[in-house]
C-alpha cells in the first residue's frame, strides 16, 4: 500500500479541486464496429495510461476501491506504479490477487470499484478497470509474466467446468503444485468467457491465452465430457480425484410459457450467442449452423445479456434491433454503460411492454404480439411489479426474436451425486469457504450464487481453491496405481 503522512486531508482536498477531467479509453466509433466483431475498446497508451492514473487521490486506508473489489485488488499501489510509469509492477500488484486481469479489466461493470472511487462524488472516477487491461496487456506483450508452480504434491484435483471460477481454481490448485484435471462439456475450454460474452467485449485470444498459461502449468483440459451425464463425480473419485470443484455455472435459459415461443427464428440469448460469435468446429453437435438473423430483430429483456445479444444482431445485418422490456430503464438491470454502447451501435428501445404470444407462419416467426404494462407496487426484487394494461396488445412484424430471461442450474450434476445438497432453485449450497454437503467437493460461482459477475464468481472460487488446497494436503498423496489411472485416457 502507498503511505500516507499527515496533511493528507489537505492534499486530497486540492487534487479533487484541481484534477484534470477523465482521460477515457479509447474506443472504436459506433458506425465502423458495429460491422464487426474486433474489440470495441481500443484503450490506452502509455501516455494517456499514465494520465489517467495520476488522478488518484491514494484515500487512507481503507480505500473504497479496494473493499469494493471482490478480489480486494491493491489498485491505489497499482495505479501509483501506472503514473510513474512502471507499468510491469503495476501489472504484477493485480495479479497477486487477480488471475483474470486481462478479462476482469474488460468485462468487469463500473458497480465494482470504478463506482466506488471518490471521484466518483465528483463525476470523474478513475478508470480502473482499463487501466488494469492496460497493464495486464502490456506485461504479457512485453514476455514478462512468468508463472511459478510449487514442486509437485502428488495430490490429485478435478475441476468441473472452464468458466471464470474453474480456471482460478485450476490455477491456484497448480500453482500449489496439484495435479490438476479441467472438465469441459463444451467442445473447447472458456466455459461462459467463450460461449457468453461476444469477442467484440471479450476476444477470444484472450481467453486462448488464459488456457495457454494453465496448460503451462501443467493443467490438463478434457472437452466434450459432460459431468453427471458422461462420466459422475462418483467415477472420478474412483479415477483417483481426491478433491473435486464444481463450477459448473447456470447455463439453462429461463423458458417462459408464450404461445409460439418454439417457433423457428425464436432463439434462447446463450444459444443466439454461441452461433452467431464462434466457428461451427467450437460448437456442439446441433447448434453448429449460424442464426438466421432477418431484418427485424426483438430482443426480450433488460440484462447485460440482452444488449449482447441485440448487439450482435447489428453484426450480423440486422437493420432494426429492438430490446423490450417490461419495466422502465430506471429499474433494468443490467450495465448502463453497456446500454449506451447499444444505443450508439443503432439499438432501439421500448419499455413497458411485454410479449403475449409469438405469431409465425409455416412454423417460422412473423410477428410478435405484444402488451403494454404499468408499474404496481415493488415485487420480492425490490422493484415495481409490472402490471398488464387491458386493450393495449399491439403487434410487431419481426423476423428474429431473442429471449434473454435469465438462466437456471442444470440439475444434472446434483441428480448424479448422492449426499450433495442444492437449494429448491437447484443451486449448490455450500459454506463460506465453498465446502459442500459432500466431502471433498467444492464449489464456487454462478452455479452457486445465480448469475453474477465474472469477478464475484473468481473471488468465491479463490476462497474455496484455498480450502481445497488445506483439504488436498490433509490427504495422502495419490498412489501408483491413482497415478496410472490418470495418466489413462478418460472414458465416459
Amino acid at each position: 500500500m502507498i503511505p500516507h503522512l499527515p496533511g493528507d486531508e489537505l492534499v486530497i482536498e486540492r487534487k479533487i479541486r484541481t484534477r484534470l477531467l477523465p482521460v477515457l479509453p479509447a474506443e472504436r466509433p459506433p458506425e465502423i464496429r458495429r460491422l464487426d466483431f474486433e474489440e470495441v475498446r481500443i484503450g490506452y497508451d502509455e501516455t494517456t495510461a499514465r494520465l489517467e492514473a495520476a488522478r488518484c487521490l491514494h484515500c487512507p486506508d481503507p480505500a473504497p476501491c479496494i473493499q469494493a473489489c471482490p478480489l480486494h485488488n491493491d489498485i491505489p499501489t497499482a495505479l501509483w506504479l501506472i503514473e510513474h510509469g512502471d507499468f510491469l509492477r503495476a501489472a504484477q500488484v493485480f495479479r497477486q490477487t487477480s488471475f483474470l486481469s486481462e478479462i476482469c479489466g474488460r468485462v468487469c461493470p463500473p458497480q465494482t470499484c470504478r463506482n466506488s472511487c471518490t471521484l466518483s462524488a465528483y463525476g470523474k472516477p478513475i478508470q480502473i478497470t482499463p487501466l488494469e487491461a492496460f497493464v495486464a496487456d502490456y506485461q504479457r506483450r512485453a514476455g514478462a509474466l512468468i508463472l511459478h508452480r510449487a514442486p509437485p504434491t502428488g495430490r490429485r484435483a478435478a475441476v468441473v467446468g472452464s468458466g471464470p471460477a474453474g480456471l482460478t481454481v485450476a490455477e491456484f490448485l497448480a500453482r500449489q503444485g496439484h495435479a490438476v484435471t479441467v472438465f469441459e462439456a463444451m467442445p473447447k475450454p472458456g466455459g461462459l468467457l467463450r460461449y457468453g460474452i461476444p469477442s467484440f467485449k471479450l476476444p477470444k485470444a484472450i481467453v486462448d491465452q488464459k488456457i495457454a498459461d494453465l496448460e503451462q502449468l501443467g493443467v490438463r483440459f478434457i472437452t466434450g465430457v459432460r459431468i453427471g451425464k458422461d462420466l459422475t463425480l462418483d467415477d472420478l473419485f474412483a479415477q483417483g480425484y481426491q478433491a473435486i470443484f464444481l463450477g459448473i455455472g447456470t447455463w439453462r435459459p429461463v423458458e417462459p410459457d408464450w404461445e409460439g415461443a418454439e417457433l423457428e427464428g425464436v432463439y434462447p440469448a446463450l444459444e443466439f450467442l454461441m452461433r452467431a460469435n464462434l466457428p461451427p468446429e467450437d460448437l456442439p453437435p446441433g447448434k453448429q449452423e449460424p442464426p438466421r438473423v432477418g431484418h427485424r430483430v426483438a430482443v426480450i429483456g433488460g440484462g447485460d445479456t440482452a444488449m449482447d445479444c441485440a448487439r450482435t444482431a447489428l453484426r450480423w445485418g440486422a437493420q432494426e434491433v429492438v430490446v423490450y422490456y417490461r419495466r422502465t430503464e430506471a429499474e433494468m438491470p443490467g450495465n448502463r454503460e453497456e446500454r449506451k454502447k447499444a444505443r450508439e451501435e443503432g439499438v432501439r428501445f421500448e419499455f413497458l411492454v411485454a410479449p403475449v404470444r409469438f405469431i409465425g407462419e409455416e412454423g417460422r416467426l412473423v410477428a410478435i404480439e405484444f402488451i403494454r404494462m404499468t408499474l404496481g407496487e415493488p415485487d420480492a426484487s425490490g422493484r415495481r411489479r409490472p402490471v398488464p394494461i387491458p386493450g393495449s396488445n399491439f403487434t410487431v412484424p419481426v423476423d428474429t426474436a431473442v429471449l434473454a430471461l435469465g438462466f437456471r442450474p442444470d440439475p444434472t450434476v446434483a441428480q448424479t451425486t448422492s449426499g450433495l445438497q442444492v437449494s429448491r432453485s437447484g443451486l449448490i449450497v455450500t459454506d463460506e469457504a465453498g465446502r459442500t454437503s459432500r466431502p471433498g467437493v467444492f464449489a464456487a460461482g454462478d452455479g452457486v450464487t445465480g448469475p453474477d459477475l465474472v469477478v464475484t464468481a473468481s473471488a468465491a472460487a479463490m476462497r474455496a481453491a484455498r480450502a481445497m488446497h488445506e483439504y488436498l494436503m490433509a490427504q495422502p498423496p495419490a498412489t501408483e496405481r491413482e497415478v496410472s489411472l490418470l495418466a489413462e485416457p478418460v472414458s465416459a
